[in-house]
């Protein structure tokens, strides 16, 4: 039987691990005030998405704000940063659960982990609700794990464990295990809502304070209402005003041209941006896929981060962030090692090293790594050029001047599309889908870690291709329905002799028709994860 308390009802019939301790009536309250005061607007803010896509669509472009020019030029800051936060050389990403997985990144000696409730989490149940009670448990310093085979996982006490800065679900992603007065909840909602009441006052306590890392933004006005949730939960919960802090992700094109909006915003609770680069190349393919040949992306791993158009949106964000005293924050080096390929590992090594040199000498204050043997080299690039010193707010880089039009350079990224790109991101497509359907959300594909945003970019790729009639470079074919049928059917036969049989029948195949399904439809899927939700378990 479903749990109706007070206008909130749990759709999910069994038992969840942790549900009592997590989905208590106060809690729910809790989340319920939020969707009453809050959701209305959040949906309004998603159909004026719509709108700004389909005035693109007409011929439309994006620009620097004309009626906001007095917040770009003033003289404000955001609010002075919080000593936890003060240093973000190294930050290591990865979901909340399971268990193992959180353990392992809060033993990792990262400076920050952010503890992913989005795209690299699987939004089962199971995995909403551990997520959080692992959080609140990971507050208290009481998380603990022994795995089926005995081996047990504990927080370390000889290190100083990261300052955790969690990651909600964007404000597009229901909660359909949630319903608030009738109405599916919001993923953005209930991951917030849960987790401030049950670690805001630990966190507090510990000397740190709820901290969170926002996604998918495309306005200032979505800033905004994350602004005005924050202010509410702190006054019903009896927290000072200010007391929580936020990073958001620039990891949508409208948000390139409104970063300083943002900030602005969210200036109270604001401590930094990141350059959210995979995400970023998907918003990019997203919003102009219909707009010609000059928005077609060469093969994903030809687009390199010294792409002009690419340098023009991180420089661009490090100027913007250190003008405002906020953090500027680098991206994901999406290489992982393996222990087993000292090959694979050294090579690893070294890119993520080039990619870390890169952004310390930019004026980065920080970066991401996926992996915990990562740490080490993120962390050695950046000392290198911070020294004793926490992070480097103090360079403004005057010298950046930024247009619209190098923002929207796409043809400045060069290559090619080929047939080995094609079949990557179909191979891609259904093995991460597959993945998630199983319920993990993040899982190394030939030797990178891929997430939500990299199966984004690939699917949309495939059918921007498809539109555009792209004509391969090496084997000189036009992109027809025909071709991507063909190639989709041999990579799925691929994976199967890589999989078990009924991980394939239970997994492979639900995902390889729903990635068939989105890449030949007449009609652009704006996110592969709203589909794919509808086939969780």
């Amino acid at each position: 039987m479903s749990t109706d308390i007070r206008s909130i009802e749990i759709t999910r019939t069994a038992a969840v691990e942790g549900a009592d301790e997590i989905l208590t009536p106060e809690a729910l309250d809790f989340v319920a005030a939020l969707h009453r005061e809050f959701d209305g607007r959040r949906r309004e803010l998603i159909a004026a998405r719509h709108e700004k896509r389909e005035r693109i669509a007409a011929g439309g472009t994006l620009d620097f704000l004309p009626e906001t020019r007095e917040i770009r030029d003033g003289d404000w800051r955001v609010a002075p940063v919080p000593d936890a936060l003060l240093d973000r050389r190294v930050e290591i990403t990865g979901p909340a659960a399971p268990p193992k997985m959180a353990i392992n990144a809060l033993n990792s000696e990262a400076r920050v982990w952010l503890a992913d409730l989005e795209d690299a989490t699987s939004p089962t149940w199971e995995n909403v609700v551990g997520g959080v009670k692992n959080l609140r448990d990971a507050a208290r310093g009481t998380l603990a794990h022994t795995s089926p085979a005995g081996k047990a996982y504990a927080l370390r006490t000889d290190v100083r464990r990261p300052t955790v800065v969690t990651r909600p679900r964007g404000w597009h992603l229901p909660e359909r295990h949630v319903l608030v007065d009738g109405r599916a909840g919001s993923g953005s909602l209930v991951d917030f809502g849960l987790h401030f009441f049950h670690t805001a006052q630990q966190l507090i306590e510990n000397g740190e304070g709820p901290y969170y890392y926002l996604p998918k933004l495309e306005s200032h006005l979505e800033a905004r209402l994350w602004n005005d949730v924050f202010v509410f939960a702190q006054q019903e919960l009896g927290i000072a005003r200010g007391t929580v802090r936020a990073t958001v992700l620039i990891e949508t094109i409208p948000a390139a041209f409104e970063m300083d909006e943002i900030l602005y915003e969210l200036r109270e609770h604001a401590s930094g941006l990141n350059a959210g680069r995979w995400d970023y190349l998907f918003s990019l393919i997203k919003v102009f896929r219909d707009a010609g040949e000059e928005f077609i992306l060469p093969d994903r791993a030809a687009v390199s981060m010294t792409a002009p158009f690419m340098r023009a949106y991180t420089e661009l964000l490090v100027k913007t962030c250190h003008r405002r005293g906020a953090a500027a924050m680098g991206g994901m080096a999406a290489v992982v090692p393996n222990r087993n390929d000292l090959e694979v590992t050294r090579a690893a090594f070294d890119k993520v090293r080039a990619d870390k040199t890169r952004e310390a000498n930019d004026g980065f204050d920080g970066s991401w790594v996926a992996h915990p043997d990562l740490v080490p080299v993120c962390r050695e690039v950046f000392d290198e050029v911070l020294g004793d010193r926490p992070n480097q707010l103090d360079r403004q880089r005057p010298e950046v001047e930024v247009t619209a039009a190098q923002l929207l350079d796409v043809a400045s990224a060069g290559g090619e599309v080929t047939e080995a790109g094609l079949r990557n991101n179909l191979y891609v497509a259904v093995a991460y889908t597959a993945v998630w359907l199983s319920g993990n959300g993040a899982v190394a594909i030939h030797n990178l870690m891929e997430d939500a945003a990299t199966a984004e970019i690939s699917r949309s790729q495939v059918w921007q291709q498809l539109k555009n009639g792209v004509v391969l470079a090496d084997t000189g074919q036009r992109i027809t329905p025909e071709l991507v049928r063909t190639v989709l059917a041999e990579e799925v036969e691929r994976l199967r002799g890589e999989v078990a049989p009924e991980a394939f029948a239970a997994h492979y195949e639900p995902a390889a028709k729903l990635v068939a399904d989105i890449c030949l439809s007449g009609e652009y899927v704006d996110f592969l994860t709203l589909p794919a939700y509808e086939l969780l378990g």
